[in-house]
């Protein structure tokens, strides 16, 4: 191996780092939908979920700061419980 194939072999590192480097900022610049966004433009998060049988999940999602439970199954996604407040935050130092 002489220095040729090493620079070749950076030289081709470099460029698919570059690329990589290229697609973050285009998924950052145009908000890729589940990749990257705008940073605090989200109104909408799931908080938890919890398989309840081995085709029913329930799902605790957030909305504007308001919680939603939602039962999700085949036949479809039924709310069980909205316009739920959310738990105050814990103190700091504290532990769940």
């Amino acid at each position: 191996m002489d220095a040729i194939d090493i620079a070749r072999y950076f030289g081709a590192l470099t460029l698919v780092l570059a690329l990589i480097g290229l697609a973050w900022l285009a998924a950052r610049r145009f908000g890729l939908p589940g990749v990257v966004g705008p940073s605090g433009t989200r109104r909408l998060s799931m908080v938890e979920t919890l398989m309840v049988g081995p085709k029913h999940r329930l799902c605790l999602l957030r909305r504007d700061g308001v919680e939603h439970l939602v039962l999700i199954g085949p036949d479809g996604a039924t709310t069980v419980e909205s316009g739920i407040a959310p738990p105050p935050p814990l103190p700091e130092g504290s532990q769940a």
